[in-house]
């Protein structure tokens, strides 16, 4: 299978290193959007600025190639991956609407709030640049590096495409990465994308030294939120208790390695949100769409009091002691509502 990975950030390397590595079958191919990191990671055989001292595989090819000039090499793929932020998913769907064969998308998140909508997650986004391609979504708690090294991981491979999910699965499961097939797009995009705001959040009640129990009923309340807003979009319940869900929650709520906690962390020692975000160097998805998946909840009546004191606190309206206070002095009601 040949396999052409559009983006050379941590993921998009670590996911390409992997399957390149473990496999002797597969012909995988990394994109680089700038020429400079492409000839640096090209003549260090690594991707320094994101995956320092990890060693790139002879079998894996680098590219930087602008798009349009590459009609040759698509061509030859039977599998395209996009490896970008959430910000780029639009504008390379609408470049790659003519590729007739499988193409997914890594990015979890909502886009940014648009004059026609609230911001939309990236099956939606397809719907509109490029309906007719067999298109999907790879997700769940996995975090760069440890991709990047071969330790045990296991995702979900999603699409409403027997064909995109069977790509997937042959592209990317082996021996030390387990794949998974989903047909629910809407659960596992939801998953990956409102995980990330709780993150925030986890990491506040890490910074202020609350305590493990406070953890626990954080992660525990915050699944309820996501579960809340999914259900309302259409997903399957039962897609939230699996590694979109309740997985990807717990590694970005509690991993050291996740750059959403680290976010909430450095907001709890009083950093401003520019300065936690400019210490990271790379995207904080939590960030950018904590807004979208507030307003997402309010069109649909969907009570998601976390994120509305994330959203409070990141707009600078709170401070992180209100934060706690706030969540804390909520009314009494039943764990899980009467039928």
């Amino acid at each position: 299978m040949n396999i052409l990975v559009l983006g050379a950030g941590a993921w998009g390397t670590a996911l390409a290193l992997n399957a390149a590595q473990a496999s002797g079958v597969h012909q995988v191919t990394l994109w680089a959007r700038d020429q400079g990191q492409a000839a640096a990671m090209q003549s260090s055989r690594s991707n320094a600025r994101y995956l320092p001292g990890i060693a790139f595989p002879e079998a894996l090819r680098i590219t930087c190639s602008s798009l349009e000039a590459l009609p040759a090499l698509l061509a030859q793929q039977d599998l395209l991956v996009i490896a970008s932020p959430m910000a780029g998913l639009r504008d390379m769907l609408a470049q790659l609407r003519g590729f007739q064969k499988p193409v997914a998308w890594l990015c979890k998140g909502f886009e940014a709030e648009r004059e026609d909508n609230f911001g939309l997650l990236g099956h939606e986004v397809q719907a509109q640049v490029a309906p007719a391609m067999l298109a999907g979504v790879l997700s769940g708690p996995s975090f760069a590096q440890e991709v990047a090294l071969c330790k045990p991981t296991a995702l979900v491979a999603a699409s409403t495409h027997p064909e995109v999910r069977d790509a997937l699965v042959a592209a990317f499961h082996n021996s030390s990465l387990r794949v998974y097939a989903n047909d629910d797009v809407v659960g596992v995009e939801v998953g990956g994308a409102v995980k990330n705001v709780l993150a925030i959040a986890t990491g506040l009640c890490d910074g202020l030294q609350l305590g493990l129990n406070a953890r626990a009923a954080l992660i525990t309340r915050g699944l309820t939120e996501i579960t809340r807003l999914g259900l309302a979009l259409g997903a399957k319940a039962e897609t939230f208790m699996g590694l979109s869900g309740l997985g990807d929650l717990v590694l970005t709520a509690t991993g050291d390695l996740s750059r959403n906690r680290r976010v909430g962390l450095a907001l709890a020692q009083g950093k401003s949100l520019e300065q936690a975000v400019h210490e990271l160097g790379h995207v904080a998805e939590g960030v950018y769409c904590a807004h979208t998946v507030l307003q997402r909840s309010r069109s649909l009546n969907v009570e998601v009091p976390i994120t509305e004191c994330v959203v409070a606190l990141l707009e600078g309206h709170i401070q992180p002691a209100q934060a706690v206070a706030l969540l804390m002095g909520r009314e009494p009601r039943m764990e899980v509502p009467q039928a």
